[in-house]
């Protein structure tokens, strides 16, 4: 279930606030009595499916679809679920058709070409990602949408931060300001930069939104605190960014812009691993392999089974480690050999035998 940006894709208001912090069992209530009162609006379908998902009910999910395939409902939220659910159930045609289905509608084609770009990535096929990527932000420039061009040039730069290819995310970080340094851009562009080691820019752009946007609830509780959180490990604080994260922790499951994958529950498996917790980190990273719905496509999903395999090595667990280690080898079987955090992984587990 993925966030974009707020023109990308069709507005949804019922429920949001629930859902962006996490409250999915009452957002679906609302949902569902909406599509009950009003069932030939296309966005009440969507709405529903973003719900179901979130909860894990896929079959309901599916279901929702079906309905508004069967009143003839269409537009381009209900294809990108399509695709979602396509790539929860590894039906790779389907999600072929669904980026086909895009190219070369305008306000279609980029979202598709980004989530096939976060797909490629989930496998490790980072140049086929950055080549998605690249189609991605073109198209967006090419519509005279700046602003949808830099989140998805800095949520590559952010992969490439999460890959351990510093340079490129720093350049994805410059590229997306310049095309336009909008509020959730400077979020994103914070994140990535603190997660690439450059600690001072990113501390500068925290600043920036403290000052430019004091009352925005979502900032104060959820980014602002996970992005110095990064800042934290960075500085190899982890004490610091254990106490940030928790603050965030009875959001974590929401999916508030311009980023829903659960990132604050990845950044604090992180700090566990960084100060040798192998089991509270063990526990972080499997509720993004058990949150398979929210994280979708994101490739922290993928890269949650190495955080696991670490943690397990961590704990002392050689066999569920290397259980670990092949899941993450498994998913990336066809990824990048050149990818820093691959031949790192694939140096750790030879140690491991």
């Amino acid at each position: 279930m993925q966030s974009y940006p707020r023109d990308a894709l069709p507005h949804r208001d019922l429920g949001v606030n629930e859902a962006v912090l996490g409250q999915f069992d009452k957002a679906l209530l609302e949902y569902e009595e909406a599509l009950r009162l009003e069932p030939e609006n296309v966005t009440n379908y969507s709405n529903a499916f973003v719900g179901y998902m979130a909860l894990n009910r896929t079959d309901d999910a599916k279901a929702v679809l079906a309905a508004a395939t069967t009143r003839k409902l269409d537009d381009l939220g209900l294809h990108f679920e399509r695709y979602s659910l396509a790539f929860l159930r590894g039906d790779n045609a389907e999600m072929a058709q669904q980026v086909a289905w895009g190219a070369g509608k305008p306000g279609s084609e980029v979202p598709m070409l980004s989530a096939q770009s976060d797909t490629e990535a989930y496998y490790g096929r980072l140049g086929a990602a950055r080549d998605f990527s690249r189609r991605a932000v073109d198209s967006a420039i090419r519509a005279d949408s700046k602003e949808t061009a830099a989140i998805w040039q800095i949520n590559a730069g952010l992969r490439e931060a999460e890959f351990e290819n510093a340079a490129q995310a720093k350049q994805g970080v410059a590229a997306a300001v310049a095309l336009a340094p909008g509020r959730d851009v400077k979020v994103l562009a914070a994140l990535t930069l603190a997660r690439a080691g450059d600690v001072a820019r990113a501390s500068a752009l925290v600043q920036a939104l403290e000052k430019s946007d004091p009352l925005n609830t979502v900032l104060k509780v959820y980014w602002l605190p996970t992005v110095k959180a990064a800042i934290a490990l960075n500085r190899r604080d982890t004490a610091q960014a254990v106490e940030l994260l928790q603050a965030v922790a009875p959001y974590e499951l929401g999916g508030p812009p311009p980023l829903g994958q659960l990132y604050p529950i990845y950044l604090r498996g992180q700090v566990y691993l960084a100060s040798h917790q192998g089991a509270s980190a063990a526990a972080e990273f499997q509720k993004i392999v058990d949150h398979r719905t929210i994280v979708a496509n994101f490739p922290t999903g993928a890269l949650a089974h190495l955080g696991l395999a670490r943690a397990y090595a961590l704990s002392g667990d050689t066999a569920k480690a290397m259980t670990a280690y092949q899941d993450f080898f498994a998913l990336w079987k066809d990824a990048d050999p050149d990818i820093p955090i691959l031949k790192e992984a694939k140096a750790e587990y030879a140690k491991l035998q």
